[in-house]
């Protein structure tokens, strides 16, 4: 991160910000309650999770990231200014735009007191228990940007995909859910990461008890065969973070793995990668992958 005086910049934008004279409104963090000077004229978003939510919205984010990774926030993001990366907010950029509000989160959440210099900002990274992190900041958002109805309309929206989900789902077995990452596999279960799609579905784990870090537990084409799952869910970390190389299906494909309930049935789902790893609980991103699954398990 370059060192920047940032003094002169911070008092002008400060003194001309819309929202000084606006009633002051709290919202939930990550990092607890956090009061603001009342609703965001311009915002910074370096959470794309959020980013997802607030566009869904409709709300214009005045910066983003230099390089967004999903292909729909990218689209919405258009007229955004750069402001860097996730891990490196270019603090610069950040003054110059003079936003009123920047939201941090996940990835960029270790920023926070980065960009703290610049404006007031929150921190809204989503808990292990996604679809319930997922709906608050809906609500959070909602009240925010005075955005109440459409916060109500996505919620109502969100949770008829997840009963027309569990209904497509109900009985139709075990799943074990792996992310590829080049030659390498992970197995993730109801703990973790991506332990949100089995309260989803309502499908049981192949295998119980699964390491619930951050990166899986490592796995090979044997264990899958052991396990069996009557569906193979696969996140491809690699094509998520646009890298070349060897694919999942490419890195699955074995006799062993060939050998499983899912393999034979044709049961192997390639999640959105952008989706279910990158911006996972933001609204249209977590409504895709609801929208997939059910179609998978209604076919």
């Amino acid at each position: 991160m370059r060192s920047i005086a940032l003094s002169g910049l911070l008092a002008a934008t400060l003194c001309s910000a819309p929202w000084a004279a606006l009633a002051q409104v709290t919202v939930d963090t990550a990092q607890g309650p956090v009061t603001l000077e009342g609703m965001p004229q311009r915002v910074a978003v370096y959470d794309m999770a959020a980013l997802d939510t607030i566009t869904a919205l409709g709300v214009t984010p005045a910066g983003t990231i230099d390089n967004i990774l999903v292909p729909a926030l990218r689209d919405v993001a258009t007229d955004a200014a750069p402001v860097g990366t996730l891990f490196e907010p270019d603090l610069e950029a950040l003054a110059g735009l003079g936003p009123d509000l920047v939201v941090v989160g996940g990835r960029s959440s270790t920023q926070l007191a980065a960009v703290s210099q610049v404006a007031p900002a929150i921190d809204m990274t989503l808990g292990t228990d996604l679809l319930a992190d997922a709906r608050a900041r809906i609500e959070t958002y909602g009240t925010l940007f005075d955005k109440t109805d459409e916060a109500a309309a996505l919620t109502a929206a969100l949770d008829a995909g997840l009963e027309e989900l569990r209904a497509a789902a109900d009985g139709q077995g075990t799943a074990l859910i792996v992310m590829t990452n080049g030659p390498k596999m992970s197995a993730y279960g109801r703990d973790s990461r991506f332990g949100w799609i089995f309260a989803a579905t309502g499908l049981e784990e192949a295998v119980p008890g699964l390491d619930s870090a951050t990166h899986g537990q490592a796995i090979s084409h044997e264990f899958i065969a052991q396990a069996n799952p009557d569906w193979l869910l696969v996140v491809d970390r690699g094509a998520a973070i646009g890298e070349d190389g060897q694919g999942a299906m490419e890195t699955l494909r074995s006799d062993l793995v060939a050998g499983t309930t899912a393999w034979q049935q044709d049961q192997v789902i390639q999640l959105d990668p952008a989706a279910a790893y990158i911006s996972a609980g933001g609204y249209a991103s977590t409504m895709a992958v609801l929208d997939q699954l059910t179609q998978a398990f209604a076919d």
